[in-house]
C-alpha cells in the first residue's frame, strides 16, 4: 500500500488536487516550474522514509469568530493528498451518511440541502416549530491522542509505513495533540 503512495502518478495526482484554487499563488507556481524535479525529490524522501515535513505557519483568522490557523507548506500538502488518495476509500465508507465536510461530492451546499430536507420533514412542511442544535467542539484536532487515532488505523491498515508516515504528518500538524503511553 505504502509504494501506491509514493508512485509518480499518484504525486502527481496529488499536486494537481493540492493546487486546485490555488493555481496563481506563488508557491504553487514555484513548486510546478520544476515539478518533475520537485516530485522525484518528495518520491525519493517516501521512498527512503527520510520525509520530514516543514515547519508549520500559524497565524490568527478572525472571520466571523477567531481561530488559529496552521497552513503546512505546499510540498507537504502534495504529500496529504497522495496518502488520502489511498487510504481515504478505506474509511469513507465507515463514515456517517450526513458527514460533509472534505467528502468528494458533498460540502457546504449539500450539507445545507441536507438540512432543508430534514426541516421541513420535522416540522412538517413548516407548519411545527423545530429546534436545531448547532455545535462545535473547540480544540478538537488538538485534544485528538495520536495512539488511539493511530491504533483505529491500524485495524484497516496492516503497512507500517503507511502508519510511519500519517504518525509523520500528525506529528507535525498535531499542535498540542495528546500523546498517551
Amino acid at each position: 500500500m505504502y509504494n501506491k503512495i509514493y508512485s509518480y502518478e499518484n504525486l502527481l495526482h496529488a499536486f494537481k488536487k493540492a493546487r486546485k484554487g490555488k493555481t496563481k499563488k506563488r508557491y504553487v507556481k514555484r513548486f510546478g516550474k520544476n515539478i518533475k524535479e520537485n516530485l522525484l525529490k518528495l518520491q525519493k524522501e517516501l521512498t527512503t522514509q527520510t520525509y520530514k515535513p516543514k515547519r508549520l505557519k500559524t497565524f490568527i483568522l478572525r472571520d466571523p469568530k477567531t481561530r488559529k490557523i496552521s497552513k503546512s507548506a505546499f510540498r507537504d500538502r502534495v504529500i496529504h493528498h497522495a496518502v488520502i488518495n489511498i487510504i481515504g476509500q478505506i474509511f469513507e465508507r465507515e463514515f456517517i451518511y450526513d458527514s460533509h465536510a472534505n467528502q468528494i461530492g458533498k460540502g457546504t451546499l449539500k450539507a445545507i440541502e441536507r438540512f432543508d430536507k430534514f426541516k421541513r420533514k420535522v416540522s412538517k412542511n413548516n407548519t411545527k416549530t423545530c429546534y436545531v442544535l448547532k455545535a462545535d467542539i473547540k480544540h478538537y484536532f488538538d485534544e485528538i491522542t495520536h495512539n488511539i487515532l493511530l491504533s483505529i488505523l491500524r485495524r484497516k491498515i496492516s503497512d507500517e509505513k503507511v502508519i510511519w508516515i500519517v504518525t509523520k504528518i500528525l506529528r507535525n500538524a498535531g499542535g498540542g495533540a495528546k500523546e498517551v503511553l
